[in-house]
């Protein structure tokens, strides 16, 4: 099986305009990046990740949708890396693959026009724009899309379909999974703190992510080492508690990236601040790990970004391992109460200024509606 490689990447969130930025911002214990905002649901004020950056501006009225931006701010980020990936490989070996969910409900909703609510929009403008003629789709599995891009993605080049592929996530805010989440009682009022006693749901919040994957390294590349997808059939809307299918897609990708648990340096985890996910997951990473390994999750300070989550914590994830950005092996931290929940399986949080001795290959998950398990491995180095 040949190697993937993450050559250059790229987000935006409300923790910052950039992957660096998002990154040293989210080592800063005392600024609050999530906005109050009584709109989406009148009457109540609950807390976002809102993009208050001015975002480029979108001529085409079939694709003029917010989530369309947020890819267009990413694209200028790492536009000279995939210029020349098009003109190394050809615009026809150039694929595209976005995880999305929400597309552009909100706009349809105003316009009544079928293209602003297709999953399939975000990856037609990116393909339109960048005048590519070869393969392109969206990916919509929930949470775990931004995963489930990257391993479309790394199938494409592994099959020889394309030579280079950008992949990624985008999703803006939106009131129809809003107000889903409100119906569901799992839309905090407060600040969302996963794993701790006191939790009581999550945070919505809006972001992107981009990345170009090809088949031979570049000069500062993170490899793709393993990805491990499961489904649990369990529940429409709530993760079987044992998280067993979780922990098994934890497995694949291990085995995928050749490595052993104990070989893991952190792990970011999905920590919704739910009552069922972080019960899941604690289990779920226990069980393979013990206790023994760090993580964190980084919805505290971004919102969960819903089709992009995972897709943005992967960009976090890279500039974690990007020595040009991190020399100090500095670790994502975990914003919470610190009162962590005595009846989840204790796993090691990271705390604020906590330092990694080696920093080479980092876990993420992510787990979705329906109980669409994903997680990747990043590598670092040889």
């Amino acid at each position: 099986m040949s190697k993937t490689y993450i050559n250059a990447y790229s987000s935006v969130s409300c923790l910052g305009n950039s992957a660096g930025e998002m990154f040293f911002n989210a080592l800063k214990p005392d600024i609050d990046f999530l906005t109050p905002d009584e709109q989406l649901l009148k009457g109540k004020s609950f807390p976002f990740g809102k993009i208050m950056t001015k975002l480029p501006e979108i001529k085409s009225e079939k694709y003029n949708l917010r989530c369309n931006a947020l890819l267009l701010h990413c694209l200028a980020q790492i536009n000279g890396e995939i210029k020349n990936a098009i003109k190394k490989y050809g615009k026809n070996r150039v694929g595209i693959v976005i995880g999305t969910t929400n597309s552009g409900i909100d706009e349809y909703e105003r316009s009544k026009d079928i293209d602003h609510s297709q999953i399939g929009n975000p990856s037609g403008f990116l393909h339109k724009h960048l005048g590519l003629n070869g393969y392109y789709s969206s990916v919509s599995t929930a949470c775990t899309s931004g995963i489930k891009a990257f391993s479309t993605a790394k199938k494409l080049l592994e099959n020889g379909i394309c030579d280079a592929v950008i992949a990624g996530g985008t999703d803006a805010l939106c009131k129809m999974p809003v107000y889903g989440f409100h119906s569901l009682e799992v839309l905090s009022e407060k600040h969302s703190i996963p794993f701790s006693k006191n939790r009581n749901g999550i945070n919505i919040g809006e972001g992107a992510a981009l990345f170009l994957l090809e088949k031979e390294p570049g000069e500062n590349s993170t490899e793709l080492a393993g990805i491990g997808e499961t489904s649990d059939a369990y529940h429409c809307a709530t993760p079987d508690p044992e998280g067993i299918q979780a922990s098994n897609a934890i497995k694949a990708a291990l085995n995928q990236a050749n490595i052993k648990p104990e070989e893991i340096d952190y792990i970011n985890l999905h920590a919704t601040g739910t009552q069922t996910n972080d019960l899941m997951e604690a289990n779920a990473v226990f069980r393979i790990f013990g206790g023994k390994i760090p993580a964190s999750g980084t919805k505290p300070l971004t919102g969960h970004c819903l089709g992009a989550s995972a897709a943005v914590e992967t960009a976090l994830c890279c500039a974690m391992l990007d020595e040009t950005i991190n020399k100090a092996n500095n670790l994502l931290p975990h914003r919470f109460d610190g009162i962590y929940d005595d009846a989840l399986p204790e796993i090691e949080l990271v705390k604020y200024g906590q330092k990694a001795q080696n920093l080479r290959n980092i876990l993420c998950n992510a787990f979705g509606f329906g109980g669409s398990n994903a997680v990747l491995v990043l590598r670092k180095g040889k």
